[in-house]
């Protein structure tokens, strides 16, 4: 039965977001001069105010400065509302910034996207800023706060969530490390062909290493001669999840977080940049880095292997 699934997204100015943004940018510096940091950090932003809480443990030091089968088949709707300059009256600034979108941004996305061009037509009802103007914004118009937006992070709702946010943690937190190796799992064993859909959960104790239990579910769609419960046991064999490993495995012990804490941590291009961090002391170090490693497709021969495929 054709249905509508709806999905929210913000961008990098919402006050959560600019929250975000600082307990990653956060987590980057304490990794970048020291590897082994411990470190939860929240942030809360406001007009004219940025309070800073939570735990680090490292030998870096940081001086915070003030300054039906599921496949969508079209798009039925879109609401935008975003923030502008004050520059004309309400129907007209309606009228730019939808003139803007329909020409400009997604022509861009259909380029740049090309499987997803067919969704776009004629028919789309666009919703431009439905409350009118929209100039004071970010932390000046509203409160914002770390972790506020872990949905918009993931999977838009479409995919389940445990429930911690992300940001401010670093990869010793398995609500960060954990869900971004699920997301590593999940993408391999489809890639391999072991399933056209997979929700791979995993679940932990404090203080004990080894998951306490890894579940996957298949709705309907494995491809190989084995039930869900089979298939788990064998993720098992195959990506070791202690957390110590998880982080090896994925490259979570560099400062890397930043590009996350705005436009979504899953669904990101792998990419290798170099960035560059200062001290308080005068201290500069450039760092050479993968960025989203949890989107690699590099376990597919493993996982083919393992489960008998060609």
């Amino acid at each position: 039965m054709p249905y509508l699934f709806t999905s929210e997204s913000v961008s990098e100015g919402h006050p959560d977001k600019v929250a975000d943004q600082i307990s990653d940018a956060l987590i980057d510096h304490f990794l970048a001069f020291d590897p082994n940091s411990k470190v939860a950090c929240e942030t809360l932003v406001t007009t004219g105010q940025v309070v800073l809480a939570g735990e680090v443990k490292s030998k870096a030091y940081l001086d915070v400065q003030e300054d039906d089968n599921n496949r969508p088949v079209r798009i039925d709707a879109i609401v935008v509302s975003t923030q502008h300059d004050d520059f004309d009256t309400e129907a007209k600034m309606q009228e730019r910034i939808k003139k803007d979108i329909i020409s400009i941004l997604i022509p861009r996305v259909k380029s740049k996207y090309k499987k997803y061009a067919k969704l776009f037509n004629d028919q789309i009802k666009y919703h431009i800023n439905p409350t009118g103007k929209f100039v004071i914004g970010g932390p000046h118009g509203d409160t914002g706060l770390t972790g506020r937006k872990i949905i918009v992070d993931t999977y838009g709702g479409k995919g389940a969530h445990g429930g911690g946010a992300f940001s401010g943690k670093d990869p010793s937190k398995v609500d960060r490390s954990a869900a971004y190796a699920t997301r590593h799992i999940a993408k391999n064993l489809v890639a391999a062909g072991v399933c056209d859909e997979v929700l791979v959960q995993v679940s932990y104790a404090i203080g004990v290493a080894q998951p306490m239990g890894v579940y996957v579910n298949t709705y309907g769609t494995a491809k190989v001669d084995m039930n869900d419960g089979e298939i788990a046991r064998m993720v098992e064999s195959i990506f070791d999840m202690r957390p110590y490993f998880i982080e090896q495995r994925l490259k979570l012990r560099n400062p890397i977080y930043s590009e996350t804490a705005a436009y979504g941590h899953m669904g990101r291009k792998p990419e290798v940049v170099t960035k560059e961090f200062s001290s308080p002391d005068g201290k500069t170090i450039k760092k050479k880095v993968e960025l989203f490693t949890w989107e690699k497709l590099d376990y597919v021969s493993k996982v083919k292997k393992a489960f008998g495929l060609k």
